[in-house]
């Protein structure tokens, strides 16, 4: 089965390892997204699935348009001959031209099961809803966004200290593998009927952008600490520290990296304003219910444990050598706004 290939991220470039690695499946084309600026020189630089593809032998067979839409990339692909195009975290619109063009059509592997998250961040989004179970769907492709019928789903767990980086990882394998059977059951003739999606039953999520990270101290503690896993590694939540602690040049931007919630309140802390620090000890303290270094703050109910911080033009460290660096006073400063 002649396959065009279609991606931009690491999950994309797993998924094409795991297309690879099976006989039968002929990889004669890789479309990717343009090379980009990247890193403090701003060198132009191919995106991750780009760079697996160039490692792997496929440079001849590599195309990075700016449209994969444009008569030049059409042109190719119609060269190229494909029985299927396989598309994973692409980051383009296919347009009707492109969709028509294999011989079965373009199918994709989206990272939730489907109808549930449709849109550009679906795993960000279960695990900031808390959600114990996800999963992929491999659908074939249509006009409309992630709407196409269902070839082939399979299930993954969401583990209560998951990172959004850590599930998605794990997807991306999943992913891998439930592409390669689809693919091979197709090339057999052996597919099961697709399933229509319900559109009644979907939900939408939109494309993650910087300003998402920014912590809401009044928030519940658990949407707090869900958001700080789902948004890991980008975009990254993260809040301000206090003017004193602010360096020069810089604006006191504080990622939270990891956290854990606080189960025992003390009763001077319940009337405390969101955000405020409520407890700092850089060193790890005696005793059964003793908590990790690191800052306390209220959230909109109880508190949070700030466990692994990234201080702006810093490097990730431990709540105790934050603090060591940077002495928050319980009481009376407050993390919030730049």
């Amino acid at each position: 089965m002649r396959i065009v290939f279609m991606g931009s991220s690491a999950a994309s470039a797993t998924c094409l390892r795991a297309i690879l690695r099976e006989k039968g499946l002929d990889v004669v084309g890789v479309v990717t997204q343009p090379d980009r600026p990247a890193g403090r020189g701003k060198a132009l630089t191919p995106c991750p699935c780009k760079a697996f593809a160039l490692a792997n032998g496929l440079g001849e067979s590599i195309i990075s348009p700016e449209s994969v839409n444009s008569d030049e990339a059409l042109a190719k692909l119609r060269e190229w001959n494909p029985d299927v195009a396989v598309v994973v975290a692409y980051g383009q619109i296919l347009k009707k031209p492109v969709l028509e063009l294999p011989l079965f059509g373009c199918i994709n592997c989206h990272f939730s099961l489907l109808p549930k998250y449709r849109g550009a961040a679906p795993v960000a989004a279960a695990i900031a809803a808390g959600d114990r179970v996800t999963g992929v769907t491999i659908m074939r492709m249509g006009p409309g966004l992630d709407d196409g019928p269902i070839l082939y789903q399979r299930y993954e767990p969401i583990y209560l200290d998951a990172t959004g980086g850590e599930l998605m990882d794990g997807l991306a394998v999943t992913g891998g593998v439930a592409l390669a059977k689809t693919l091979k059951l197709m090339g057999r003739n052996a597919l099961p009927p697709s399933v229509p999606q319900d559109d009644a039953e979907a939900t939408y999520v939109h494309k993650l952008k910087k300003a998402d990270g920014l912590i809401d101290w009044t928030a519940p503690v658990l949407e707090i600490e869900r958001k700080i896993r789902a948004y890991s590694p980008w975009p990254a939540c993260h809040t301000f520290l206090p003017e004193r602690f602010r360096r020069k040049g810089n604006t006191g931007r504080l990622v939270i990296l990891r956290a854990r919630m606080v189960n025992k309140m003390e009763e001077a802390w319940k009337n405390a304003a969101p955000g405020t620090v409520l407890k700092a000890s850089a060193m790890r303290e005696k005793g059964e219910d003793a908590l990790p270094p690191g800052p306390v703050v209220k959230c909109g109910d109880t508190a949070l444990l700030l466990t692994e911080l990234k201080p702006e033009g810093g490097g990730p460290m431990d709540g105790g050598a934050f603090l060591r660096g940077r002495p928050l006073q319980p009481g009376v400063d407050v993390l919030g706004n730049a």
